[in-house]
């Protein structure tokens, strides 16, 4: 077997004669990959959980107390429907604009409590003062008001001090830091590193530098920060761990070595940032993004983040299992087929590259001889394979294998209901690799793989014998990142079962 024989030469020993050659010293990169690494919760969706909570808490307040003063007798006037929440969206706007959603505001009640209670104010006496210009004064009752605001404020200030301790441990449990590596050494680097130190960029965390440079100009240490290798090593590093943030820390001038590593970098699944507060050449803020109060140029961003990550993940889950429910018959009756066709299991567990190009297992159901399945894919399936069974003939042609990959979006959350489809770790065209064949082939694993896609719908779906196949692939998979949206999922996922029609190249 194949995963014998990759034992065997991994702990066999050396020929005869020959001295053993000293194993090779690690890179720093590499001593740190193994530190297991929490995964991180995004600062905007707290921020977004809060201002919701908040809302939904002024709403309910104020709602109490109108229902709770207002007497049965009298009818409760149609303004107030519009008071409530109104009251509630205004807060959430002036807690916005003065930045009291903020990760360290909402970290620290006691320095920003002031300023809550002056924005809840602020929206009351702007109530008040639209009231008397728009002479509502029989209207609207002043102790409801009163109350409103005092019992609001109070429960403000509650939920506040619980956010702070959430926050807090969070913070602790590094759940909302960005892990951030430093590209480029030296002056530089320094310069960045005292910065980001001096700056409201508290949820920076600096994991190292690297730096393809091994001269004085690029130190092992700068500011206290290691250089832990080059670019090989970073791309090696951020497959590996957690990284969130690359900032870049050349000046623009060497464009031609931002380039030449970009081309190496753009297929991680991170933001790149170039550093913007070193350069000479000013534009107006608006073209900038900012990390704390420093200026950043946006080079490259994550096709999937904050609440796109989990309206997508949400959105999988639900639709994957309305559909696992669905399609159950269709699953037992394949079942039944393939157990009455040939001996064997019914499923089918191959590896495959997914999200980051980490490894995953996919479940499909089997269509080939038990004894000559390929789990590795190293020999693509054709036309008449006598690998493949009668019953699995039909499902290849029409798909149904791939149904059991419903397990892997509903239960395992390592497959995406659309999305760039998972290739076999060694599956090749025109006897090459597909990343020798496509140049940034990985690119398309910034994000999770699909069961189906944008190029399985367009044609581009079976063997993929020919280096013009995996290169459109490729490209289509690419266009449906840039694009992503959950009605262009819902447009790929309608289309599937018609493309299913067109069977050409699928045995």
């Amino acid at each position: 077997m194949q995963g014998e024989d990759s034992k065997g030469q991994e702990t066999g020993a050396p020929p005869a004669g020959d001295a053993p050659s000293p194993a090779p010293r690690p890179r720093p990169a590499e001593t740190i990959v193994p530190i297991p690494v929490r995964s991180g919760t995004s600062p905007l969706v707290v921020a977004g959980l809060v201002r919701l909570a908040e809302a939904l808490l002024i709403a309910i307040v104020g709602a109490a107390i109108t229902y709770g003063y207002i007497p049965t007798s009298e009818d409760l006037k149609p303004a107030y429907w519009t008071a409530i929440p109104g009251v509630a969206l205004m807060s959430v706007v002036v807690f916005q604009l003065t930045g009291l959603y903020r990760i360290a505001a909402l970290r620290d009640l006691f320095r920003h409590g002031l300023m809550l209670v002056a924005g809840f104010l602020a929206v009351f006496l702007g109530l008040l003062a639209l009231v008397f210009f728009l002479k509502l004064d029989g209207v609207f009752s002043r102790a409801v008001f009163g109350l409103w605001f005092v019992t609001g404020l109070v429960a403000l200030f509650v939920l506040r001090f619980a956010v702070s301790l959430i926050v807090r441990r969070m913070i602790e449990r590094g759940l909302l830091e960005r892990r951030a590596a430093i590209v480029g050494g030296g002056e530089h680097a320094a310069t960045l590193l005292d910065a980001l130190a001096h700056t409201g960029a508290t949820d920076i965390r600096i994991c190292g530098i690297f730096d393809e440079r091994d001269d004085p100009r690029s130190p092992d240490l700068v500011a206290g920060y290691p250089k832990l290798g080059g670019i090989d090593d970073l791309v090696a590093y951020a497959r590996n761990t957690r990284l969130d943030l690359i900032i870049f820390t050349l000046p623009v001038t060497a464009e031609a070595r931002i380039l030449a590593m970009l081309q190496k970098l753009w297929v991680l699944p991170v933001d790149i940032r170039l550093a913007a507060h070193m350069q000479k050449l000013r534009f107006r803020p608006r073209n900038y993004s900012y990390i704390g109060a420093l200026p950043m140029f946006d080079v490259a961003d994550k096709p999937f983040s904050d609440w796109d990550l989990i309206v997508k993940s949400v959105f999988d889950r639900i639709v994957g299992a309305l559909l696992l429910v669905l399609l159950s018959p269709v699953m037992a009756l394949v079942a039944l087929a393939i157990r009455l066709d040939s001996p064997g299991p019914v499923l089918f567990r191959q590896k495959r590259y997914g999200f980051n190009n980490q490894l995953i297992e996919v479940f499909k159901f089997r269509s080939m001889h038990a004894d000559q399945t390929d789990h590795g894919a190293r020999r693509l399936v054709t036309k008449d394979d006598p690998r493949v069974t009668r019953v699995g003939r039909i499902l290849r042609r029409t798909s149904l294998d791939e149904l059991p990959q419903l397990f892997n979006v509903v239960f395992r959350g390592d497959l995406s209901l659309v999305g760039p489809r998972p290739h076999a770790v060694h599956a090749k065209a025109e006897d090459r690799l597909y990343d020798e064949v496509v140049d940034g082939y990985f690119a398309r694993h910034k994000v999770k793989p699909g069961i189906t896609g944008w190029a399985q719908i367009n044609g581009w779906r079976g063997e993929t014998d020919t280096a013009e196949k995996i290169q459109r692939r490729v490209e289509h998979d690419l266009a449906y990142i840039e694009n992503w949206s959950v009605l262009f999922d819902l447009y790929i996922l309608m289309l599937t079962p018609i493309a299913l029609f067109d069977s050409r190249g699928a045995y």
